[in-house]
């Protein structure tokens, strides 16, 4: 095959990779999705703990030219999200391109062939006119190394890797983290366990998710009439758009939230002490804002306790914490969330010059428009850094990603510009601008989060709205590329 029909390779058949694939074919581009898991669906397809779902809209989290009427709830469970990428990939035809069960583990640019090198857990090698990462931000689980853990005799997993072989039912059962799978599991497991002990690092800020299964009615009448889903997609869409000033200092939203959050703990918890516990000292949205109707609730229950006394190691019998209180538990779930600052490791990779992207990317992620990096020609990201939101859907900013890769692709087909990387300084001035635009944002607030780095520079979100962002990447503008 001459170098100019080499495939696209495609890294990840999440959300990302998925549509990435139904571009590329609309436009008759060969491609090929390589996934490690053994089916087709991402975080979605590795995240089965109870309660799993999603905290964006249902109407929202889905493609736009592929809307579901019959959603069965305002935010959609796991196993829904996942049967409905299974049926996308279905669809368009994408699911005889998906290689399942292989994972890659290094990949390489040749620049005198204009070339990447792609090699695979099954010792093979494609070679690719392009690649695109695909694997998202929350697919590598994280667990401190604590003290002791090894002398544990009980049974221990992450949030990410349930055990569903394992009956929780009368058993004492540790929780470590209080993020966004922890108020989505505990509470089924509290209805199982006959003891959960919540380790809680630092409380969120939690507002009512208002969640709710919608009727055969509303659901007839989006098949039948497609303006009404359309209507109602726009208009969560200028909701959701809307709020995005509260994540600037100081604001006024910020604190309804804040209000909202502290009127729902005083209506479920009566515990003055415990009221104190989970309320925030740090300003709405400076970690990320979660969803639930049921958390409070659950932590008004007779058999949880939250601890805010940190862990100090383990023993074969349970958790020790530094203010010398033991606490026997039979079982302990990582609620602790995933590696977010090293985007795209583990996998080597290597672009011109065998300048490798862990050496680019000091001190921190950076790309051009969270899509592509100086020096990696033909490389293309999505959910790239500063492409997270705050306040809306992931699912908005991948499309506008996967046009943009779409065109950028369809200009390297030409004979005559066979390679593209964006410009040093076009990358420095866009993250320049972008790390301007994030400091006036809560995110940059005192507190730690996921979306910054240890150096306190925030990696992850975008700086602004959804609608700024579709307009810098609704066309593919060659003159802030260097051609190879």
């Amino acid at each position: 095959m001459s170098e100019q029909f080499l495939p696209i390779v495609i890294i990840g058949a999440g959300f990302s990779g998925v549509l990435m694939a139904v571009e590329l074919r609309k436009r008759n581009i060969p491609f090929v999705v390589i996934e490690k898991s053994e089916g087709i669906g991402g975080t979605w397809f590795e995240n089965t703990y109870p309660g799993a779902g999603c905290d964006v809209l249902s109407t929202l989290y889905s493609y736009s030219f592929a809307q579901k009427p019959d959603w069965s709830r305002r935010f959609a469970p796991h196993s829904e999200i996942r049967a409905y990428l299974e049926e996308c990939a279905e669809r368009y035809d994408i699911r005889r391109h998906i290689r399942l069960g292989t994972e890659v583990v290094g990949a390489r640019y040749v620049a005198e062939a204009r070339r990447w090198d792609v090699a695979l857990s099954n010792e093979t090698e494609i070679k690719a006119r392009a690649v695109v990462f695909a694997v998202g931000q929350l697919n590598r689980p994280s667990i401190p190394s604590f003290r002791g853990r090894e002398r544990f005799s009980g049974v221990e997993f992450h949030s990410a890797r349930w055990r569903h072989d394992h009956d929780l039912t009368g058993k004492r059962v540790a929780v470590v983290g209080s993020g966004a799978s922890a108020i989505q599991f505990l509470p089924h497991v509290a209805r199982e366990a006959k003891q959960v002990i919540l380790f809680q690092r630092s409380p969120n800020w939690i507002i009512p998710k208002n969640d709710r299964l919608y009727h055969e009615r509303e659901k007839r009448l989006r098949k039948h009439v497609p303006l009404l889903m359309r209507l109602q997609r726009a208009w969560e869409y200028l909701q959701l758009e809307l709020s995005f000033p509260a994540f600037l200092k100081d604001s006024k939203k910020g604190r309804k939230w804040e209000e909202a959050c502290k009127a729902a703990i005083a209506s479920a918890i009566k515990d003055p002490v415990l009221q104190d516990a989970v309320t925030p000292d740090y300003p709405a949205g400076c970690k990320r804002v979660l969803l639930s109707d049921d958390w409070f609730p659950t932590l008004a229950r007779d058999n949880v306790q939250v601890v805010t006394s940190s862990i100090a190691e383990f023993g074969p019998s349970g958790l020790l914490t530094d203010d010398g209180v033991s606490h026997p538990v039979d079982v302990v779930i990582y609620a602790t969330g995933f590696e977010t600052r090293q985007v795209l490791a583990p996998i080597p990779i290597e672009g011109a010059r065998s300048l490798s992207l862990q050496d680019a990317w000091q001190p921190h992620p950076h790309a051009y428009l969270g899509v592509t990096v100086p020096d990696f020609p033909n490389a293309f990201i999505m959910y790239g850094p500063n492409t997270n939101l705050g306040h809306g859907s992931i699912v908005f900013m991948l499309e506008c990603q996967a046009r943009y890769i779409g065109q950028a692709i369809a200009k390297v087909q030409d004979a005559a510009s066979r390679a593209v990387a964006p410009k040093r300084h076009v990358t420095q001035r866009f993250n320049a601008d972008t790390q301007a635009r994030l400091s006036r944002t809560v995110w940059g607030a005192n507190c730690s989060s996921w979306y910054k780095g240890a150096d306190g520079v925030i990696v992850n979100n975008w700086s602004s709205t959804m609608l700024r962002y579709w307009w810098k990447l609704r066309r593919f503008k060659a003159r802030d590329y260097d051609q190879w």
